[in-house]
């Protein structure tokens, strides 16, 4: 008796590309509320003002300030980072590339999708990068 193999898939169906566009979609909207709310808290000034603190409390207050704001900037930076790779993945999707693994050639497994949608590697792969 003989055996056959199911061939492989060798990319995602529309629909599971749809489903993956809705997703990346909605965290983009969320990632771009957040770091607009980054920039908003950068451009405010601080509302605890330390005008009627004395002068040592005054300098370490200013250092934590400017520590934060540098944190902050990090964190905005961190976040135009993500906006722009899971933008990336929706030009994937649009070429029908999305969730082919650039280091194996295989699909990525969709819980790998879903959980880090923006992801161009398998975790097989990722793996053998450590």
């Amino acid at each position: 008796m003989e055996t056959q193999t199911l061939p492989t898939a060798t990319r995602y169906s529309d629909q599971d590309l749809e489903m993956f566009k809705a997703l990346i979609t909605s965290k983009i909207l969320i990632a771009k509320e957040e770091l607009e709310a980054l920039v908003s808290s950068l451009s405010h000034a601080n509302p605890n003002g330390t005008d009627d603190t004395g002068g040592a409390y005054q300098t370490l207050e200013d250092g934590a300030a400017t520590l934060e704001k540098e944190s902050i900037h990090q964190l905005a930076g961190r976040q135009k980072k993500f906006i722009e790779q899971l933008e990336a993945a929706l030009i994937r999707i649009a070429n029908k590339t999305y969730g082919i693994c650039r280091s194996t050639g295989k699909l990525i497994q969709k819980e790998r999708l879903m959980a880090v949608p923006h992801t161009t590697q398998s975790m097989e792969a990722k793996m053998k990068q450590n």
